[in-house]
């Protein structure tokens, strides 16, 4: 898989943008970064798509910017004279595509139908886009067509949203979403670009799902977790349930027999997509600590933070 399409999976949503002047681009493209995701496919079929790609590559450079609605060679050459770094393209043209892999230039073209996929096997890709996602049958469609091509993964654009983002993430096939709803139009035209913000942190989040699955508490021994345990229960209930290094109380607090991570104890997070969470939370400027992580089966599904709060140490945990 290609680099780019590699950071396409960790950032997880693709905001696909249109403008209509490109004195927006700097704004927008501060709003996104700011709102956490770094990353704008811009559709290529506005007279300022061209300009704006070029001062959104030029201003933020540690931004992924890329041209979408892509329909002929002329628009790949300038659209990366501008400064994109990926080709989008609402349906599958082979004289597009090899263009682009002449030029070393990741392209996904769209796809929606087993035909389409395997002109895009012919072609030697295996990420393609799927457009329009909803109208075409959504993830269930995306599930049947995968059945067969074992090996193609799919980037979901139209009428994907907040509500059903988690529904085409949860599919191990799919390596991110596209989606509009965070940069309306007409906050765009408005130059409510605090809004576009606050909506990005939003998306990024309800993609996240951070969620605070239990607490737990450093004891000195067995006997006083132990004791504890039964306090939690006489009073509130909390049914007590014995491991084999703690015990917990209810499935909210975890009584450690022995002190573990954390002046206190630890908190563990759980959250939808934990390595997707580690990228996001690195970009803020947190530090994991790698040595921590624990895999099943391959994937990980712990790994503590280094910094300790309030005493208590973070540990991601993958729901």
């Amino acid at each position: 898989m290609h680099p780019i399409i590699e950071q396409f999976s960790k950032l997880g949503i693709i905001p696909v943008v249109v403008l209509n002047d490109a004195k927006d681009a700097a704004p927008l493209a501060k709003a996104l970064c700011e709102g956490g995701l770094p990353v704008a496919e811009v559709t290529f079929r506005t007279d300022a798509a061209e300009e704006s790609i070029r001062i959104m590559s030029k201003e933020f450079p540690e931004m992924l910017v890329g041209a979408g609605t892509v329909l002929t060679t002329e628009q790949v050459d300038r659209a990366v004279n501008a400064g994109a770094k990926f080709i989008v393209s609402p349906g599958l043209n082979p004289k597009v595509v090899r263009y682009c892999q002449e030029k070393g230039v990741p392209i996904t073209p769209g796809t929606s139908s087993p035909t389409d996929i395997e002109a895009a096997l012919e072609l030697g890709l295996d990420v393609v886009k799927f457009f329009p996602a909803e109208q075409s049958g959504g993830i269930a469609k995306i599930k049947a067509m995968a059945a067969p091509y074992t090996n193609v993964r799919f980037m979901p654009t139209g009428g994907v949203n907040a509500a059903n983002l988690k529904d085409y993430l949860d599919f191990p096939k799919i390596v991110a979403c596209g989606g509009s709803w965070m940069v309306k139009g007409d906050l765009i035209k408005e130059g409510n670009f605090d809004e576009i913000k606050r909506l990005t942190k939003e998306a990024v989040r309800t993609m996240l799902g951070f969620e605070l699955k239990h607490v737990g508490i450093n004891c000195e021994n067995e006997e006083q977790a132990l004791k504890t345990a039964k306090m939690f229960e006489q009073f509130f209930g909390f049914e007590s349930k014995i491991g084999n290094s703690s015990i917990f109380a209810s499935s909210a607090i975890e009584l450690n027999k022995t002190p573990g991570p954390g002046t206190h104890g630890h908190l563990a997070i759980g959250t939808n997509y934990i390595e997707r969470a580690i990228y996001h939370m690195e970009m803020q400027g947190f530090e994991f600590d790698k040595d921590s992580a624990i895999y099943k089966n391959d994937k990980m599904v712990r790994i503590y933070l280094k910094d300790d709060f309030a005493g208590f140490k973070i540990h991601l945990l993958q729901k």
